[in-house]
């Protein structure tokens, strides 16, 4: 089969470097071209996983797409970054919470966003001007120490041995991948995240 003409279209690959909607995290956006820099034949605004391994791109077709053709998926970066810094921002901040208000504050959703990060928990109160402050200095403590992220896979029982944070009930394999950022958090997350705290830069809570 074959994609023709302009317009909204739907493309799955064998295989993507695009990171789809999961977990909180936004789809990536970027374009799939011809190889060697050739020319554009679809933009993608939207990355999603409808069901468990497929990887569907959404977005507008510029020519001309044909099963078997081989392409060049090329995320934008810039966006890609700036998600990824607001996804370790966001471990960062929940275990700041923790820290500072007690672990029943515990993660009960997120949107992570190139723009912007939104953290939902339950609590029985809003914070006081103090304790968002708190927060706000102890993340960036840890972003100034420029501390390690690491990546890791290990099988469910490992990570929940090793203290691993967990949430909303999602659905996890045998193996999970668990992101720590050194002596501080630890959480099982699929998100892209920065090598090392420091690369976040600025954190501040804004509501």
């Amino acid at each position: 089969g074959e994609l023709t003409g302009h317009g909204e279209a739907e493309v799955v690959l064998d295989r993507t470097p695009f990171y789809a909607e999961g977990g909180g995290q936004v789809g990536d956006q970027g374009t799939i071209r011809e190889p060697g820099d050739g020319s554009w034949l679809f933009t993608v605004e939207d990355t999603q996983r409808p069901v468990g391994g497929l990887i569907v791109h959404r977005g507008t077709l510029h020519g001309r797409l044909k099963v078997g053709e081989t392409v060049e998926a090329v995320v934008d970066a810039e966006r890609r970054a700036h998600t990824m810094r607001n996804h370790t921002g966001t471990h960062l901040l929940h275990r700041a919470l923790r820290n500072v208000v007690g672990n029943s504050a515990r993660q009960a959703g997120s949107l992570v966003h190139p723009d912007y990060l939104r953290f939902d928990y339950p609590f029985d109160r809003a914070l006081t001007d103090d304790e968002k402050r708190a927060i706000e200095d102890e993340v960036r403590a840890i972003v100034r120490d420029d501390r390690p992220v690491a990546v890791e896979y290990m099988s469910m029982a490992d990570a929940e041995a090793h203290g691993a944070d967990a949430f909303f009930d999602e659905k996890y394999g045998e193996t999970v991948r668990t992101i720590r950022v050194q002596d501080y958090s630890f959480e099982l997350c699929g998100g892209t995240h920065c090598r090392a705290t420091g690369q976040i830069g600025g954190f501040v809570i804004t509501a």
